[in-house]
């Protein structure tokens, strides 16, 4: 069974087009409705999740996902970032040739 995330409508654009958040994984879309539609990934979240939009979740959105088989509708905490590197691994990366903070490498 696929776990289903719940995006949250944010705003409309001034494009015209929708914005939705996952706030399990931190997916962001936006959608642009007919006449144009269009889908534009502004950051893919769990790509492995199937998201579902509701504007208000009721139980016709749970059973029409248990009917396609996607499973009940999860919110599953994000795994925590990972730290970033102290000054010793930042220095070692310099000397690699990694700029990791926006300024020159080390030469």
């Amino acid at each position: 069974m696929r776990v289903i995330h719940e995006m949250k409508f944010v705003a409309r654009l001034a494009s015209g087009a929708d914005e939705w958040s996952c706030p399990a994984c931190g997916r962001r879309v936006t959608l642009r409705r007919l006449p144009e539609p269009e889908l534009t990934v502004l950051d893919p979240g769990d790509e492995s999740a199937v998201h579902v939009g509701v504007i208000e979740p009721d139980a016709r959105a749970t059973a029409a996902a248990e009917k396609y088989g996607l499973g009940p509708v999860q919110n599953i905490p994000r795994p925590p970032s990972p730290p970033a590197p102290d000054a010793a691994d930042r220095r070692w990366l310099a000397e690699i040739g990694i700029d990791w903070d926006g300024g020159d490498a080390a030469a």
